[in-house]
């Protein structure tokens, strides 16, 4: 099945590339890997803000890595022109807005990383992965992640 078709079927649309917010670029190629800057979790069109273990739950925090999974697939569609190229996502980087006492960093990111397993498939899905707790991100988002996928 291509990757379109499971993205319809789990009923997602990829959004448009978004333009960077200070000076960076969405995403550089090099070789066969795409490295995508990080992407904030967004509500309604802006920061998706707050913090783990004072004013948000794990499982919001997951639909927040989920969301930006999203986001991450429609840059990495703009880079490359067709996400049936990607052979492999090699890393994610998540860093999530959380208080000193809060330890599930590894869930919050599971948003992200079951989904991309969802699309991907066990094979090409599977990927390393880092998810760490901070004081703050920018806008006050929950959660911000980078990729980094191989190609074809």
């Amino acid at each position: 099945m291509s990757i379109y078709a499971k993205l319809a079927e789990l009923g997602i649309t990829l959004p448009p590339i978004a333009i960077p917010a200070a000076a960076y670029v969405p995403y550089v190629q090099t070789g066969n890997l795409v490295f995508l800057s990080g992407h904030i979790a967004k509500k309604d069109g802006k920061a998706w803000v707050g913090q783990l273990g004072k004013d948000m739950a794990t499982d919001e925090g997951k639909l927040a890595a989920r969301s930006i999974a999203i986001e991450l697939l429609g840059t990495l569609h703009a880079a490359v022109g067709d996400l049936n190229r990607v052979t492999r996502i090699v890393k994610l980087m998540s860093l999530v807005n959380s208080t000193a006492d809060f330890t599930e960093q590894h869930l919050v990111t599971n948003g992200a990383s079951e989904l991309i397993g969802q699309i991907f498939g066990s094979e090409t899905g599977a990927h390393s992965r880092s998810a760490f707790g901070v004081a703050q991100l920018p806008l006050g988002a929950c959660v911000e992640i980078e990729m980094i996928a191989e190609l074809a």
